[in-house]
Protein backbone atom coordinates (compact mmCIF):
# COMPACT_ATOMS: atom_id res chain seq x y z
CA UNK A 1 0.00 0.00 0.00
CA UNK A 2 1.66 3.69 -1.03
CA UNK A 3 1.99 5.80 1.99
CA UNK A 4 -0.42 9.13 2.76
CA UNK A 5 1.04 11.95 0.75
CA UNK A 6 2.18 14.19 3.33
CA UNK A 7 1.64 17.27 0.82
CA UNK A 8 -1.55 17.00 0.08
CA UNK A 9 -2.94 19.56 3.03
CA UNK A 10 -0.60 22.10 1.36
CA UNK A 11 -2.36 21.49 -2.11
CA UNK A 12 -5.84 21.21 -1.03
CA UNK A 13 -7.22 18.35 -4.09
CA UNK A 14 -9.98 16.44 -3.81
CA UNK A 15 -10.05 13.50 -6.34
CA UNK A 16 -12.55 13.95 -8.65
CA UNK A 17 -11.77 11.27 -11.24
CA UNK A 18 -12.42 7.35 -10.33
CA UNK A 19 -9.62 6.75 -7.97
CA UNK A 20 -8.32 3.69 -9.33
CA UNK A 21 -7.34 6.20 -12.55
CA UNK A 22 -5.20 8.07 -9.27
CA UNK A 23 -1.65 7.34 -7.73
CA UNK A 24 -1.72 8.85 -4.55
CA UNK A 25 -4.20 11.75 -5.89
CA UNK A 26 -1.95 12.61 -8.82
CA UNK A 27 -3.30 12.14 -12.37
CA UNK A 28 -1.26 9.66 -13.97
CA UNK A 29 0.58 10.98 -17.74
CA UNK A 30 -1.30 10.04 -20.85
CA UNK A 31 0.10 7.55 -23.23
CA UNK A 32 3.58 9.09 -24.63
CA UNK A 33 3.20 10.50 -28.02
CA UNK A 34 5.73 10.36 -30.79
CA UNK A 35 8.00 12.90 -31.30
CA UNK A 36 6.36 16.24 -31.47
CA UNK A 37 5.55 17.73 -34.55
CA UNK A 38 7.86 20.72 -36.56
CA UNK A 39 4.99 22.79 -36.58
CA UNK A 40 2.85 23.81 -32.85
CA UNK A 41 1.53 21.14 -30.67
CA UNK A 42 -2.21 21.23 -30.72
CA UNK A 43 -4.85 20.42 -27.94
CA UNK A 44 -7.99 18.76 -28.61
CA UNK A 45 -9.42 21.94 -29.85
CA UNK A 46 -6.55 23.33 -32.16
CA UNK A 47 -5.03 25.66 -29.30
CA UNK A 48 -1.10 25.70 -29.38
CA UNK A 49 0.95 25.70 -26.09
CA UNK A 50 2.78 29.19 -26.16
CA UNK A 51 3.21 30.25 -22.59
CA UNK A 52 4.43 28.41 -19.38
CA UNK A 53 3.36 29.54 -15.87
CA UNK A 54 6.03 28.59 -12.89
CA UNK A 55 5.03 28.86 -9.90
CA UNK A 56 8.15 29.54 -7.59
CA UNK A 57 6.97 29.49 -3.88
CA UNK A 58 3.79 28.81 -2.43
CA UNK A 59 3.91 31.33 -0.06
CA UNK A 60 3.00 35.18 0.21
CA UNK A 61 3.30 38.33 2.35
CA UNK A 62 0.18 39.01 2.15
CA UNK A 63 -3.54 37.80 2.90
CA UNK A 64 -6.00 38.97 -0.20
CA UNK A 65 -9.36 37.70 0.43
CA UNK A 66 -9.71 36.60 -3.57
CA UNK A 67 -6.28 34.23 -3.36
CA UNK A 68 -5.09 33.44 0.23
CA UNK A 69 -7.85 34.47 3.17
CA UNK A 70 -5.83 33.96 6.58
CA UNK A 71 -8.77 32.35 7.82
CA UNK A 72 -7.18 29.57 5.49
CA UNK A 73 -3.78 30.60 5.18
CA UNK A 74 -3.45 31.74 8.69
CA UNK A 75 -0.21 31.25 11.31
CA UNK A 76 -0.80 27.80 11.33
CA UNK A 77 -1.20 26.76 7.49
CA UNK A 78 1.69 24.17 6.37
CA UNK A 79 3.65 25.79 3.31
CA UNK A 80 5.44 23.31 1.55
CA UNK A 81 8.92 22.29 3.17
CA UNK A 82 12.10 22.83 1.24
CA UNK A 83 12.93 19.34 -0.38
CA UNK A 84 9.51 19.73 -2.19
CA UNK A 85 10.11 22.63 -4.20
CA UNK A 86 11.45 22.17 -7.51
CA UNK A 87 15.29 23.31 -7.56
CA UNK A 88 16.42 26.14 -9.65
CA UNK A 89 18.02 23.49 -12.33
CA UNK A 90 15.05 21.68 -12.24
CA UNK A 91 12.63 24.40 -13.13
CA UNK A 92 15.44 25.53 -16.23
CA UNK A 93 15.14 21.84 -17.75
CA UNK A 94 11.54 22.04 -17.30
CA UNK A 95 11.52 25.42 -19.41
CA UNK A 96 13.70 23.81 -21.85
CA UNK A 97 11.79 21.41 -22.34
CA UNK A 98 8.56 23.43 -22.71
CA UNK A 99 10.30 25.49 -25.25
CA UNK A 100 11.06 22.81 -27.41
CA UNK A 101 7.61 22.18 -28.07
CA UNK A 102 6.67 25.63 -29.12
CA UNK A 103 6.12 27.55 -25.67
CA UNK A 104 7.61 31.62 -26.10
CA UNK A 105 6.76 32.74 -22.89
CA UNK A 106 7.74 31.78 -19.74
CA UNK A 107 5.85 33.71 -16.64
CA UNK A 108 7.06 33.51 -13.27
CA UNK A 109 4.87 33.58 -10.46
CA UNK A 110 4.02 32.19 -6.86
CA UNK A 111 2.47 32.96 -4.11
CA UNK A 112 4.68 36.17 -3.80
CA UNK A 113 7.65 34.65 -6.40
CA UNK A 114 10.09 37.47 -4.86
CA UNK A 115 9.77 35.62 -1.95
CA UNK A 116 12.30 32.99 -3.14
CA UNK A 117 15.62 33.31 -2.33
CA UNK A 118 18.11 34.11 -5.13
CA UNK A 119 15.26 34.55 -7.62
CA UNK A 120 17.76 36.32 -10.19
CA UNK A 121 19.45 33.60 -10.75
CA UNK A 122 16.92 31.34 -11.55
CA UNK A 123 15.85 34.26 -14.06
CA UNK A 124 19.71 33.95 -15.71
CA UNK A 125 19.07 30.58 -16.17
CA UNK A 126 16.15 30.88 -17.98
CA UNK A 127 17.58 33.69 -20.03
CA UNK A 128 19.99 31.45 -21.39
CA UNK A 129 17.42 28.98 -23.06
CA UNK A 130 16.28 29.39 -26.67
CA UNK A 131 13.12 29.01 -28.31
CA UNK A 132 11.99 26.80 -30.91
CA UNK A 133 13.01 29.41 -33.79
CA UNK A 134 16.50 30.24 -31.65
CA UNK A 135 15.11 33.60 -30.16
CA UNK A 136 15.40 34.08 -25.94
CA UNK A 137 11.85 33.68 -24.48
CA UNK A 138 9.91 36.10 -23.07
CA UNK A 139 10.41 36.30 -19.45
CA UNK A 140 8.16 38.00 -17.13
CA UNK A 141 7.34 38.29 -13.54
CA UNK A 142 3.82 38.10 -11.98
CA UNK A 143 4.44 40.02 -8.17
CA UNK A 144 2.10 41.92 -5.37
CA UNK A 145 5.07 45.02 -6.28
CA UNK A 146 5.99 45.21 -2.35
CA UNK A 147 9.68 44.02 -3.03
CA UNK A 148 10.50 45.30 -6.52
CA UNK A 149 12.65 48.51 -4.90
CA UNK A 150 14.69 46.04 -3.56
CA UNK A 151 15.06 43.45 -6.33
CA UNK A 152 13.94 44.94 -9.76
CA UNK A 153 17.46 45.91 -10.38
CA UNK A 154 18.80 42.56 -10.17
CA UNK A 155 16.46 40.93 -11.83
CA UNK A 156 16.45 42.97 -15.03
CA UNK A 157 20.31 42.44 -15.52
CA UNK A 158 19.85 38.74 -14.88
CA UNK A 159 17.50 39.13 -18.11
CA UNK A 160 13.66 39.64 -16.94
CA UNK A 161 11.81 41.30 -19.19
CA UNK A 162 8.97 42.80 -17.89
CA UNK A 163 6.33 42.86 -14.56
CA UNK A 164 2.90 42.22 -13.84
CA UNK A 165 2.03 44.04 -10.58
CA UNK A 166 -1.26 43.37 -8.44
CA UNK A 167 -2.65 46.15 -6.79
CA UNK A 168 -6.05 46.18 -6.05
CA UNK A 169 -6.66 49.92 -4.61
CA UNK A 170 -5.09 53.34 -4.04
CA UNK A 171 -6.73 54.31 -0.66
CA UNK A 172 -4.38 53.12 2.30
CA UNK A 173 -7.30 52.31 4.36
CA UNK A 174 -8.63 49.91 1.42
CA UNK A 175 -5.04 48.66 0.17
CA UNK A 176 -4.63 47.25 3.78
CA UNK A 177 -8.29 45.90 4.28
CA UNK A 178 -7.43 44.21 0.50
CA UNK A 179 -4.41 43.24 1.10
CA UNK A 180 -4.48 42.15 4.83
CA UNK A 181 -1.00 42.91 5.83
CA UNK A 182 0.68 44.93 7.18
CA UNK A 183 2.64 46.38 3.83
CA UNK A 184 1.60 50.11 2.69
CA UNK A 185 0.33 51.10 -0.50
CA UNK A 186 3.27 53.50 -0.80
CA UNK A 187 5.47 50.57 -1.09
CA UNK A 188 3.87 48.80 -3.73
CA UNK A 189 3.71 52.58 -5.78
CA UNK A 190 7.31 52.75 -5.23
CA UNK A 191 8.34 48.92 -6.67
CA UNK A 192 6.72 50.17 -9.98
CA UNK A 193 8.74 52.83 -10.03
CA UNK A 194 11.53 51.02 -9.44
CA UNK A 195 10.50 48.48 -12.16
CA UNK A 196 10.18 51.86 -14.66
CA UNK A 197 14.03 52.56 -13.48
CA UNK A 198 15.04 49.71 -14.25
CA UNK A 199 13.90 49.31 -17.63
CA UNK A 200 11.28 46.70 -17.04
CA UNK A 201 8.80 46.90 -19.62
CA UNK A 202 5.88 47.28 -20.43
CA UNK A 203 4.75 47.40 -16.74
CA UNK A 204 1.17 46.08 -16.15
CA UNK A 205 -0.64 46.76 -13.27
CA UNK A 206 -3.77 44.31 -12.46
CA UNK A 207 -6.80 45.06 -10.49
CA UNK A 208 -9.22 42.44 -9.03
CA UNK A 209 -12.55 43.90 -9.15
CA UNK A 210 -14.96 42.70 -6.51
CA UNK A 211 -18.13 44.54 -6.67
CA UNK A 212 -19.02 46.23 -3.22
CA UNK A 213 -15.87 45.53 -1.81
CA UNK A 214 -13.13 47.74 -4.27
CA UNK A 215 -15.29 48.98 -6.81
CA UNK A 216 -15.13 52.60 -5.80
CA UNK A 217 -11.32 52.10 -6.52
CA UNK A 218 -11.94 51.75 -10.18
CA UNK A 219 -12.06 55.83 -11.60
CA UNK A 220 -9.24 56.71 -8.82
CA UNK A 221 -6.53 53.83 -10.13
CA UNK A 222 -7.10 54.88 -13.86
CA UNK A 223 -6.49 58.31 -13.17
CA UNK A 224 -3.41 57.39 -11.20
CA UNK A 225 -2.10 55.64 -13.95
CA UNK A 226 -3.32 57.50 -17.51
CA UNK A 227 -0.34 58.83 -19.41
CA UNK A 228 2.18 56.90 -17.48
CA UNK A 229 2.28 54.20 -20.20
CA UNK A 230 1.83 51.33 -17.41
CA UNK A 231 -1.93 49.42 -19.11
CA UNK A 232 -3.78 49.10 -16.33
CA UNK A 233 -5.97 45.69 -16.31
CA UNK A 234 -9.58 45.48 -14.87
CA UNK A 235 -9.85 41.72 -13.83
CA UNK A 236 -13.24 39.69 -12.94
CA UNK A 237 -13.37 38.35 -9.37
CA UNK A 238 -12.92 34.49 -10.30
CA UNK A 239 -14.16 31.36 -8.39
CA UNK A 240 -9.95 30.09 -8.37
CA UNK A 241 -9.50 27.89 -5.77
CA UNK A 242 -11.99 26.77 -2.56
CA UNK A 243 -11.72 29.28 -0.25
CA UNK A 244 -12.68 32.82 -1.32
CA UNK A 245 -15.98 32.27 -1.03
CA UNK A 246 -17.04 33.17 -4.14
CA UNK A 247 -20.00 34.77 -4.86
CA UNK A 248 -21.27 35.77 -8.29
CA UNK A 249 -23.35 39.16 -7.10
CA UNK A 250 -19.20 40.22 -6.42
CA UNK A 251 -18.74 40.03 -9.53
CA UNK A 252 -18.89 43.41 -11.45
CA UNK A 253 -18.76 42.83 -15.55
CA UNK A 254 -16.05 44.68 -17.54
CA UNK A 255 -18.89 45.96 -19.36
CA UNK A 256 -19.59 47.79 -16.42
CA UNK A 257 -16.09 48.87 -15.19
CA UNK A 258 -15.82 50.04 -19.29
CA UNK A 259 -18.44 52.24 -19.25
CA UNK A 260 -17.87 54.03 -15.52
CA UNK A 261 -14.68 54.55 -17.59
CA UNK A 262 -15.68 56.14 -20.85
CA UNK A 263 -17.63 58.11 -19.16
CA UNK A 264 -15.33 60.05 -18.12
CA UNK A 265 -12.49 59.50 -20.10
CA UNK A 266 -13.59 58.02 -23.82
CA UNK A 267 -12.27 54.86 -25.03
CA UNK A 268 -11.54 53.53 -28.24
CA UNK A 269 -11.11 50.02 -29.27
CA UNK A 270 -7.06 49.11 -29.41
CA UNK A 271 -5.08 47.18 -31.51
CA UNK A 272 -5.70 43.14 -31.06
CA UNK A 273 -3.98 41.93 -28.62
CA UNK A 274 -1.64 38.52 -29.80
CA UNK A 275 -3.06 35.22 -29.97
CA UNK A 276 -3.96 33.58 -26.93
CA UNK A 277 -3.89 36.95 -24.62
CA UNK A 278 -6.21 37.25 -21.75
CA UNK A 279 -6.90 41.15 -21.62
CA UNK A 280 -9.33 42.84 -24.05
CA UNK A 281 -7.52 46.02 -24.38
CA UNK A 282 -9.12 49.78 -25.21
CA UNK A 283 -7.02 52.95 -25.54
CA UNK A 284 -8.05 56.45 -24.42
CA UNK A 285 -9.26 58.67 -27.34
CA UNK A 286 -6.52 61.65 -25.90
CA UNK A 287 -3.54 59.37 -25.79
CA UNK A 288 -3.71 58.67 -22.33
CA UNK A 289 -2.64 54.80 -23.17
CA UNK A 290 -4.51 51.90 -22.79
CA UNK A 291 -6.48 49.99 -20.21
CA UNK A 292 -6.94 46.24 -20.27
CA UNK A 293 -10.41 44.20 -19.13
CA UNK A 294 -10.31 40.45 -18.68
CA UNK A 295 -13.23 39.05 -18.43
CA UNK A 296 -13.05 35.17 -17.24
CA UNK A 297 -16.51 35.34 -16.19
CA UNK A 298 -18.58 37.17 -17.93
CA UNK A 299 -16.55 36.89 -21.91
CA UNK A 300 -14.84 33.87 -21.28
CA UNK A 301 -11.90 32.91 -23.64
CA UNK A 302 -11.03 29.66 -22.91
CA UNK A 303 -11.06 28.89 -26.86
CA UNK A 304 -7.54 31.25 -27.03
CA UNK A 305 -5.85 29.30 -24.13
CA UNK A 306 -2.35 28.64 -24.64
CA UNK A 307 -1.02 28.27 -21.02
CA UNK A 308 0.62 25.82 -19.14
CA UNK A 309 1.05 25.69 -15.19
CA UNK A 310 3.73 24.30 -13.29
CA UNK A 311 3.25 24.22 -9.58
CA UNK A 312 6.02 24.88 -7.24
CA UNK A 313 6.00 21.31 -6.74
CA UNK A 314 6.63 19.76 -9.64
CA UNK A 315 2.73 19.20 -11.13
CA UNK A 316 1.30 20.12 -14.21
CA UNK A 317 -1.94 21.66 -14.71
CA UNK A 318 -3.62 22.48 -17.63
CA UNK A 319 -6.12 25.17 -16.89
CA UNK A 320 -6.09 27.80 -14.19
CA UNK A 321 -9.41 25.86 -11.98
CA UNK A 322 -7.90 22.39 -12.54
CA UNK A 323 -8.05 19.85 -9.57
CA UNK A 324 -5.83 17.06 -10.31
CA UNK A 325 -2.18 17.86 -11.54
CA UNK A 326 0.46 15.79 -13.24
CA UNK A 327 3.45 14.74 -11.56
CA UNK A 328 6.83 16.34 -13.46
CA UNK A 329 9.03 16.06 -10.61
CA UNK A 330 8.76 12.70 -10.09
CA UNK A 331 9.99 12.29 -13.76
CA UNK A 332 12.58 14.83 -13.10
CA UNK A 333 14.50 12.64 -10.13
CA UNK A 334 14.04 9.46 -11.22
CA UNK A 335 16.34 10.34 -14.04
CA UNK A 336 13.66 10.35 -16.70
CA UNK A 337 15.26 11.27 -20.14
CA UNK A 338 14.19 14.34 -22.13
CA UNK A 339 12.95 12.75 -24.83
CA UNK A 340 10.68 10.91 -22.63
CA UNK A 341 9.70 13.59 -20.97
CA UNK A 342 8.89 15.20 -23.67
CA UNK A 343 6.87 12.66 -25.15
CA UNK A 344 4.42 12.67 -22.00
CA UNK A 345 4.28 16.56 -22.33
CA UNK A 346 3.02 16.25 -26.24
CA UNK A 347 0.62 13.78 -25.35
CA UNK A 348 -0.34 15.51 -22.53
CA UNK A 349 -0.96 18.97 -24.82
CA UNK A 350 -2.77 16.84 -26.84
CA UNK A 351 -5.01 15.14 -24.85
CA UNK A 352 -6.27 18.65 -23.47
CA UNK A 353 -9.73 19.87 -23.61
CA UNK A 354 -9.94 21.94 -20.75
CA UNK A 355 -12.92 24.69 -21.05
CA UNK A 356 -13.49 25.40 -17.35
CA UNK A 357 -15.17 29.19 -17.56
CA UNK A 358 -17.51 28.07 -20.89
CA UNK A 359 -18.54 25.67 -18.57
CA UNK A 360 -19.21 27.92 -15.87
CA UNK A 361 -22.78 27.38 -14.23
CA UNK A 362 -23.75 24.63 -15.50
CA UNK A 363 -24.46 20.85 -13.41
CA UNK A 364 -21.48 19.90 -11.53
CA UNK A 365 -19.17 22.76 -13.27
CA UNK A 366 -19.57 25.16 -10.31
CA UNK A 367 -19.50 22.58 -7.31
CA UNK A 368 -15.83 21.26 -8.06
CA UNK A 369 -13.15 21.88 -5.79
CA UNK A 370 -10.17 23.04 -6.88
CA UNK A 371 -6.25 23.38 -6.96
CA UNK A 372 -5.88 26.90 -5.14
CA UNK A 373 -4.72 30.16 -7.45
CA UNK A 374 -1.71 30.59 -5.00
CA UNK A 375 0.06 27.38 -5.49
CA UNK A 376 -0.03 27.71 -9.30
CA UNK A 377 0.03 31.15 -9.97
CA UNK A 378 -2.94 33.47 -10.98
Amino acid sequence: MSSPDPLAASRRLIRLVPTSELVDGVRPWPRPAPPPPEGPVLDTRGRPLRDLRISVTDRCNFRCGYCMPRDAFGKDHAFLPQPALLTFEEIARCAELMLSLGVTTLRLTGGEPLLRKDLDRLVAQLARLRTRDGKAPDLALTTNGSLLRRKARALRDAGLNRVTVSLDALSPERFTRMSDSTIAVADVLDGIEAAREAGLGPIKVNMVVQNGVNDAEIEPMAAHFRHTGIELRFIEFMDVGNTNAWQRTEVLPSESVRERIASRWPLLPAQAPRPGATAERWAYADGGGEVGFISSVTAPFCGDCTRLRLSTDGRLYSCLFASQGHDLRALLRAGEHNDAIRARLTALWQQRADRYSELRGRAGAAGQERIEMSFIGG
